[in-house]
């Protein structure tokens, strides 16, 4: 058994990245580049800014640069799922099945955001030192496309709309990230998949999961799409305060709001306007590029609309 006093935090990048495909043959989805590092190092650099953690990592498709990058991350661990991957409960059961004690802490490897975390966890850990304090507590967003939560008076989840629980209750949107004391995820179901049905036997149970709705405004951006990929990287971009990324060594061309990647070939008449090149993207000589990510054997239209 491994016991200590640190935090938990486990990055889910088992996805299989099938909405960015062709990008994501070669290259799993939390390890494309948003403009200057992948989502799983930036959620890394978030997740220490907590303070005493764990770093883990799950991983499926194309697992060994998964693990490759977690050792040059310094995780604690990457644990693969093969030959199956084990959904969004599964790994959460399984660290906890391996010993690992001191709460944890999920976030997404597929989410661009700015939460503080230190003060979710915090928030959490307080309201479950209190008497029948929840043990599970729920990052929300308010994302009017989706917004499935339902949210009681208490502050607790009262349901997911289409499938379980009250359609009564403040809207929202769960952001991916969230606390499971070592208490709750004791009960997670040995091969339990889906950890909706988690929530929803403790819903029953009357141990309702918490909705912090305290940073419903803060940035999130689904970036496993080609527009949330675009949001994401102009995003960063803010966060950075350039105006454009040019990895290469050609910076002859006019370059407005882009983000262009070593191993592109750049003419020098070129015009690249809002638009992401990646390696094996063909530029034309006197070409404009605008509202677009190419890349090897790709080109996608996206027009500069915000998703988040």
């Amino acid at each position: 058994m491994m016991e200590n006093d640190s935090l938990n935090v486990l990055i889910l990048a088992a996805g299989l990245g099938t909405r960015l495909r062709p990008l994501t043959n070669d290259v799993p989805k939390p390890l494309v580049p948003v403009v200057d590092a992948s989502i799983l190092d930036l959620q890394a650099r978030k997740a220490r800014a907590i303070g005493n953690i764990r770093l883990h990592a799950n991983a499926h498709y194309l697992a060994d640069q998964v693990v490759a990058a977690g050792k040059t991350l310094g995780f604690e661990k990457v644990w693969v799922e093969l030959p199956d991957i084990l959904g969004t409960a599964g790994p959460l059961k399984r660290i906890y099945n391996e010993g690992y004690r001191g709460g944890l802490l999920i976030m997404n490897g597929d989410a661009y955001c700015n939460f503080d975390l230190k003060a979710f966890v915090r928030n959490a850990l307080a309201l479950a030192a209190q008497p029948n304090g929840p043990q599970v507590a729920l990052l929300a967003v308010d994302f009017p496309k989706v917004n499935t939560f339902r949210v009681g008076a208490d502050g607790r989840l009262a349901g997911v709309v289409g499938r379980f629980g009250s359609e009564e209750g403040l809207p929202a949107t769960f952001s991916g990230v969230s606390w499971y004391s070592d208490e709750a995820l004791s009960r997670i179901r040995d091969g339990e998949f889906d950890i909706r049905e988690f929530w929803k036997q403790e819903i029953a149970a009357g141990r309702a999961p918490f909705v912090d709705m305290t940073q419903l405004h803060a940035t999130w951006i689904d970036m496993g799409s080609p527009e949330g990929l675009m949001s994401a990287c102009m995003a960063r971009m803010d966060e950075l305060g350039c105006k454009f990324y040019n990895d290469t060594e050609t910076n002859a061309c006019a370059m407005r709001k882009c983000v262009i990647h070593a191993g592109v070939e750049m003419p020098s008449m070129a015009v690249i306007d809002h638009s992401i090149l990646y390696p094996g993207a063909i530029v034309n000589q006197d070409e404009i590029i605008e509202n677009e990510i190419r890349g090897k054997g790709f080109k996608w239209n996206v027009p500069p609309t915000p998703v988040y």
